[in-house]
């Protein structure tokens, strides 16, 4: 991946009250779980077992990562971005370089996040997020060690609520250690603890394809308006950027009529289900089967003319994926771990259990490639808005 300063330019958005700061992310392939914090008894009590969790994360996927600078002078890592977990994590796969700005706690700190895991030292150091985006004291970690991540991926920036971070220190287990979008906002380099994330699908790998947005939205990231729901009162997904969904259809037939929740996770892949949902989805699309090596959904040619919209109703609004928008490109089977000759689906397993027990669903990557989203710990909610690419093609 080039560096961040030959990635893309970084884009300043002057208002009357704040800044906005814009930082490029690319699509990469990647190997191993990043639902990171489900297997963690520390993070969420889930219900979901390591077990029943490797169904969904075990897979050989892609993920989106960003330019992120440290110390002074900087050195740039490829971090996952990643809304499922809030600690920032630097020296996966290339050394966390030292630099006159990192300052030692002596603390040691680590983390399991489902096949994958690290073990490392917490540090104070500069972290640059964009060019005038610079935040300062930062606590990350510098992994000593590590195990479960592809050599494209160099650590993670972790953009989870901050009571995620409980626990990272293992001799201060109850402590809350300041995310990266707490500091930008307490050391007054952005107003608002808000960001804006802008994926789009596309039909290679190591693709510049979308941004983020730090402070606020890009108003020419999305079309209409963004539709809020506020974050579930329902544990444990009310510890993540949880939502509620009153309902999920598949075509003009109803899939679950009551409300369901679960979080949106731009370190997962796929749409993930609760079985019983899962199983009625599954159920609706002619020929289908459940390629358990995979973990996807093998949708024969001869049905993808059968298949029908699949839509998300979440906060009064219709969030509507059409079919071309259920389907992997054919030519990302062999990133998603699939048969180059196969067609399959980006609706996947969550688990073993059915819903109800307060983790029904995770909307992660190909949900966000169609929707605009937003994330507002001001307000405790999270938004999603029509984009140019919602109803897009990609094969």
């Amino acid at each position: 991946m080039p560096s961040f300063s030959t990635l893309a330019s970084i884009i300043l958005f002057a208002t009357l009250t704040h800044a906005l700061f814009q930082s490029p992310v690319t699509k990469v392939k990647l190997a191993g779980s990043h639902l990171k914090r489900f297997p963690h008894a520390d993070r969420a009590p889930a219900r979901l077992t390591r077990s029943n969790l490797d169904l969904a994360t075990n897979l050989n996927y892609v993920t989106y990562v960003t330019s992120v600078g440290i110390g002074q002078p900087v050195s740039y890592y490829n971090l996952i971005l990643d809304t499922g977990s809030s600690n920032t994590i630097f020296g996966v796969n290339k050394k966390y370089v030292h630099t006159k700005t990192t300052i030692p706690t002596g603390q040691q700190i680590s983390d399991t996040f489902g096949s994958s895991s690290f073990k490392g030292l917490e540090y104070l150091d500069q972290v640059t997020l964009a060019p005038q985006l610079v935040i300062t004291n930062q606590s990350i970690a510098g992994a000593t060690s590590s195990s479960g991540f592809e050599d494209s991926v160099q650590g993670i920036l972790g953009l989870g609520p901050v009571d995620l971070t409980k626990g990272a220190l293992p001799s201060a287990p109850d402590s809350i250690i300041p995310t990266v979008m707490d500091n930008a906002v307490s050391q007054g380099l952005i107003k608002h603890k808000v960001f804006g994330i802008s994926f789009a699908p596309s039909t290679k790998e190591d693709d510049t394809n979308g941004a983020i947005t730090f402070g606020g939205v890009d108003p020419s990231a999305y079309t209409g308006r963004i539709t809020y729901v506020p974050i579930t009162t329902t544990p444990p997904s009310s510890a993540f950027w949880g939502i509620d969904v009153t309902r999920v259809r598949y075509g003009d037939d109803t899939v679950i009529a009551r409300s369901i929740v679960g979080i949106v996770d731009s370190g997962t892949t796929q749409i993930l289900l609760s079985d019983d949902i899962f199983s009625a989805y599954k159920k609706a699309i002619p020929g289908v089967q459940y390629d358990s090596k995979a973990g996807l959904l093998e949708i024969p040619e001869s049905s993808i003319s059968k298949m029908r919209p699949l839509t998300f109703d979440i906060g009064g609004g219709h969030f509507t994926l059409d079919v071309g928008a259920q389907l992997i490109p054919a030519v990302e089977n062999s990133a998603w771990g699939g048969d180059p000759s196969k067609r399959y689906g980006v609706v996947g397993l969550l688990s073993d259990a059915v819903s109800g027990d307060g983790v029904d669903f995770i909307l992660g990557m190909a949900f966000m490639e169609r929707f605009y989203t937003v994330f507002d710990a001001d307000n405790k909610r999270v938004g999603f808005a029509y984009t140019k690419y919602t109803s897009s093609a990609t094969d």
